[in-house]
């Protein structure tokens, strides 16, 4: 099964066309949305052509490959425009034989972990920082921001196929994999 993860679009049609660029091209099963859909927050800029009613279109036009968590920036209001749930804090996924405990990450993160088993692996977007980390009982993996990247990381999202992991700029250029 193969799995396309992205956080953070934060309002911006452009980084969320470029995204449904990338969901074109990868052609996952289902898409893994980590938060913070439309509004860009009050600690970040305006990402590039913010315009959250477009984002609301692109997303809703494919509701149906959609499984989305709550980002700190996501809020009822949001819920009443798209057409699949974003409000849960977290989800569980099973995919390829593992365990994911799916979050935004301002509550659940690598330094404040859920309670995970031996091989679990915690998701989570909300630093705008691509992240893999072994945390020796788990792994930690963050597909960064695809609209407002932080610390000089590049725009990009994650795919999970055959249990390997792939971080990609939107233009599908792997700069990072992680194989268990």
């Amino acid at each position: 099964m193969k799995i396309l993860i992205a956080s953070d679009i934060h309002g911006s049609a452009y980084w969320c066309r470029r995204l449904m660029e990338a969901w074109d091209r990868e052609k996952p099963e289902r898409v893994v949305l980590l938060g913070d859909l439309l509004y860009h927050g009050p600690r970040n800029d305006l990402p590039e052509e913010y315009a959250p009613k477009q984002v609301i279109a692109m997303l809703n036009e494919r509701r149906d490959s959609i499984l989305c968590v709550r980002g700190n920036c996501d809020t009822e209001v949001d819920q009443m425009v798209l057409q699949f749930p974003i409000l849960a804090d977290y989800a569980w996924i099973a995919a390829d034989g593992r365990r994911l405990f799916v979050t935004h990450g301002h509550i659940h993160n690598a330094n404040n972990p859920p309670p995970l088993r031996e091989g679990e692996i915690l998701l989570h977007g909300h630093t705008h920082i691509p992240a893999w980390e072994d945390r020796g009982t788990f792994r930690v993996c963050n597909p960064g921001s695809v609209s407002i990247p932080k610390e000089n990381s590049p725009h990009g999202y994650m795919t999970m196929e055959n249990g390997v992991f792939t971080w990609k700029t939107p233009d599908g250029t792997v700069y990072h994999t992680e194989r268990e």
